[in-house]
């Protein structure tokens, strides 16, 4: 790609017009001074949040000529032989009279192109303090930046749509007080339980969705995975992020799929499927959730909980989970809390909660998530223990149990229990 072709592709970008975008609720900040850098599972939105930057940028009267967009997945592009400095001299020259200083650097997955950290930490020193990036590796992105970066970014995540983005994209009124909007608002959810928030997917059939989702789990394993580490075990990667996804809402056991696969006749370590886990969670594909503990070590070295980035692509890849109503629902809390910020873990000692929350060093919530409450009563007998059992060991005075659709106040040992519908809660300020 010669300094002609990139000069083209930077002049089309600046006489074409903006696709249509919607506002998220992650604002990404102008004026830092730092590099801003978007991580997150591919076709999250991360694009059209840098599009959203750029809108931004219009409206403070930024010319489109000081706007340098430039995405590193163009078809294109050789990633091999692709040469990073030959961008920055095809803008000068193409805008001869700009003052470098005053523009802006927009670079959707530059982590594509070898010698990056060393072409954006050379631009942040030299050339413009008004950088945006993003990756869809957090491992590859956060090291990098880390240590070859130096201090000069802050990294946001960037997640599939957040049930109240859903809402927003579908220009569904968020109302809890009138029958007509509520009841709107359950059969959304109920959709979105199962279908996901990839956002452009979201009025698709399902028949299509599916068939999307499951390329896109391809496009990852090849693109983020295979060809990013030069895994060589293809099949068995497949079959273990497969097994992944389907343990969502579940403690994760490396030594377990080691057993499955040993037993099949497949020979590979556990330190290579110990790899395989850490890029499963680099690329976003799934969540590893630490089991509490006061001690970091046995926190570290206790079995995690594993979730999927999105209950759509779980459902899409696994069809036991699809039917099991409890543990979409967890799945799809544990992502609402994520999105929203909160630091987490989940609970088990003789019992189970699924989730604790931190409010810095202190605890502040026990969170127990059951879809039917009621479908039984050693069901119900045992959510509600875990909760009050949890509550007592952490110092806590109240907890919660999130359902589908139940609502109830309970006291027991002196505890309070507020039995909250899944809507209610995801639409609180949590």
């Amino acid at each position: 790609m010669n300094k002609e072709v990139i000069k083209k592709t930077i002049a089309d970008f600046h006489s074409s017009k903006m696709p249509a975008t919607k506002p998220r609720l992650l604002e990404i900040p102008l004026g830092t001074g730092k590099i801003i850098a978007l991580t997150g599972v591919r076709r999250s939105g991360k694009t059209y949040q840098l599009y959203n930057v750029l809108k931004a940028l219009f409206k403070k009267q930024v010319p489109a000529k000081k706007l340098l967009y430039f995405n590193f997945e163009d078809e294109r592009i050789d990633e091999q032989t692709f040469i990073l400095n030959n961008l920055l001299d095809a803008y000068r020259e193409l805008y001869p009279d700009l003052k470098l200083e005053d523009c802006y650097f927009l670079f959707d997955e530059i982590q594509n192109i070898e010698g990056w950290e060393k072409f954006l930490r050379r631009i942040y020193d030299q050339v413009s303090k008004n950088i945006f990036i993003t990756g869809s590796n957090s491992k590859l992105l956060s090291k990098e930046i880390s240590t070859s970066l130096r201090g000069r970014s802050i990294s946001y995540e960037v997640f599939p749509l957040s049930f109240k983005e859903y809402l927003d994209f579908l220009e569904v009124e968020i109302n809890l007080y009138t029958s007509e909007s509520t009841a709107r608002i359950i059969k959304c959810l109920e959709k979105y339980l199962y279908s996901g928030g990839f956002p452009e997917l979201i009025n698709m059939e399902d028949q299509i969705r599916n068939r999307v989702l499951q390329e896109y789990f391809d496009v990852m394993i090849l693109r983020d995975i295979i060809e990013r580490y030069d895994v060589k075990q293809s099949r068995i990667l497949k079959y273990f992020c497969k097994r992944v996804v389907g343990n969502s809402a579940q403690e994760f056991s490396v030594n377990k799929i080691f057993n499955e696969l040993k037993s099949q006749g497949y020979k590979i370590s556990k330190d290579t499927l110990y790899e395989f886990q850490s890029h499963v969670e680099s690329i976003y594909l799934a969540l590893f959730l630490p089991k509490h503990s006061h001690s970091f070590l046995k926190s570290e070295l206790a079995m995690k909980k594993t979730y999927c980035i999105d209950t759509g692509l779980a459902s899409a890849l696994d069809f036991y989970f699809s039917q099991n109503n409890g543990r979409l629902l967890e799945n799809l809390v544990f992502l609402e809390l994520k999105k929203a910020g909160k630091r987490i873990s989940y609970y088990s000692n003789n019992f189970e909660c699924d989730f604790v929350i931190y409010e810095g060093k202190s605890i502040s919530d026990a969170i127990q998530v059951c879809f039917d409450l009621n479908s039984d009563y050693s069901t119900k007998a045992r959510e509600i223990n875990g909760v009050i059992n949890t509550c007592k060991t952490l110092g806590l005075r109240e907890g919660k149990i999130i359902t589908i659709s139940e609502e109830e106040k309970l006291s027991q040992d002196n505890i309070e229990i507020s039995i909250i519908p899944a809507y209610k809660y995801i639409l609180s300020d949590m």
